[in-house]
């Protein structure tokens, strides 16, 4: 009948008008902002510095303003990738962001009043860890699962709770989602109906494909899976803007990391004979083979396996274990970042012999050069350099989530993460 009022079953979680605005963009570009900008001003230039706004001050308010924005944005976006612990990334990235206001400012020449921008950084990082820990339990997905075909087999996750269904009714509580084998056989009309049902009162219904590589960061490697934008093609657009940061990075870090490329050079020759440098050929971009350039690590007159045993492997030398562990045997790459062969972020460039044992047993493996190889990569901020045969599968499902989600939030946390390996020796192997 017209005019009548439609009831909805269900609902979802944090779905009030009230748990959207606290919990939602909203409030923290309306209140987080404002208490941002407004706190440290009040305590510089008191009540009335709203009335009067010279240049310094507008350059000030906007800076802290940008750089809130940016970190309310990247922190955001993180929580998109699985296993993220958001607490680890508040300080870098409200850091990183307002280094940027300010390198901006200072090489425009632009005037700003430096105690209300620092005081701002401190408002902020205050107001995310604040955020963060008032609101952890909340942000803690609950999520419904169907009994049937391979939802039954998902796995939850420090950052996920699940609860299987007992039957298609409602059970009084509210869910984030609901996940379902949508191809299952066993999945029944009753069910089919329920998730119709959902989908009307606005809950998400997602296949457990989708959410198996939520929870795991990984991508089944039975066949190819497209990204988010339905293609096989990663984002040119990205790819070219993510050339021309490598090189500026590259153009940048050279000097600045050549007295630590001699001190390691010298370290190892006096450590073991044999030269600096270690040179290989490896499979690169587009599957065009390249020699990368690494700091020896091994001795030159041992043999063993073709890929590296872990941390024991008695091919290691002394100074190898230690360049090894923070990352700086990787440090020549940033002449294979410069020529174009490799990029700061990507899946690792395997040897020409891993690459084709590879291919022989995944016939797919080829599209894993889609991209350019990269220095770091997500495999490896997740699962470390394990060795390459026990854990192949695993790291060829990292390397094509990688591909899949493709994007510049994906990469800066990968930055974070390998920043973190490098100054505390996390993950490494």
């Amino acid at each position: 009948m017209e005019g009548m009022d439609v009831t909805y079953p269900y609902e979802r979680r944090h779905s009030r008008w009230y748990e959207q605005f606290l919990l939602g963009l909203p409030f923290q570009l309306l209140v987080g902002l404002s208490l941002v900008i407004a706190l440290p001003s009040l305590e510089r230039w008191g009540w009335g510095f709203w009335q009067v706004l010279p240049d310094h001050r507008v350059n000030t308010i906007l800076a802290i303003g940008v750089a809130f924005v940016t970190i309310v944005l990247c922190l955001r976006r993180f929580t998109r990738f699985p296993g993220v612990q958001v607490a680890a990334y508040i300080a870098p990235t409200v850091s990183l962001a307002f280094l940027v206001v300010v390198a901006i400012l200072f090489f425009t020449r632009e005037e700003y009043t430096r105690q209300v921008l620092f005081t701002g950084y401190l408002a902020s990082l205050i107001w995310f860890f604040a955020g963060y820990f008032i609101g952890r339990r909340y942000r803690r997905l609950k999520i419904a699962v169907v009994p049937a075909g391979q939802a039954l087999k998902l796995q939850p996750s420090p950052h996920v709770e699940l609860r299987h269904l007992s039957s298609p009714e409602p059970d009084g509580t509210r869910y984030d989602a609901i996940v379902a084998d949508l191809r299952s056989e066993s999945l029944g009309a009753e069910w089919e109906k329920f998730l119709a049902e959902c989908t009307l009162c606005r809950i998400p219904v997602y296949h457990v494909r989708q959410m198996q590589e939520s929870i795991s960061g990984r991508v089944r490697i039975d066949h190819l899976s497209e990204n988010e934008f339905g293609s096989l093609l990663p984002s040119a657009i990205y790819a070219s803007f993510k050339r021309v940061f490598d090189i500026i990075g590259a153009l940048l870090l050279l000097p600045a990391l050549t007295p630590i490329m001699l001190v390691t050079a010298f370290a190892i020759r006096r450590d073991s004979p044999g030269p600096a440098l270690f040179l290989q050929q490896r499979m690169g971009y587009r599957g065009v083979p390249f020699k990368v350039f690494k700091f020896r690590s091994m001795y030159i007159d041992q043999r063993g396996k073709g890929f590296t045993d872990g941390d024991d492997d008695p091919r290691i030398t002394r100074v190898g274990k230690v360049i090894r562990k923070y990352r700086l045997d990787e440090l020549p790459q940033l002449l294979n970042v410069l020529k174009g062969e490799m990029s700061f972020i990507g899946p690792r460039p395997e040897s020409m012999e891993l690459s084709e044992w590879y291919e022989r047993d995944v016939p797919f493996f080829r599209y894993r050069h889609v991209v350019r190889p990269g220095i770091s990569g997500w495999a490896q901020v997740e699962q470390g350099y394990a060795a390459e045969v026990d854990g192949m599968i695993t790291k060829l499902q990292y390397d094509f989530f990688y591909i899949k989600h493709f994007s510049l939030w994906l990469d800066i946390l990968i930055a974070f993460k390998t920043l973190r390996t490098i100054f505390t020796g996390y993950g490494s192997r």
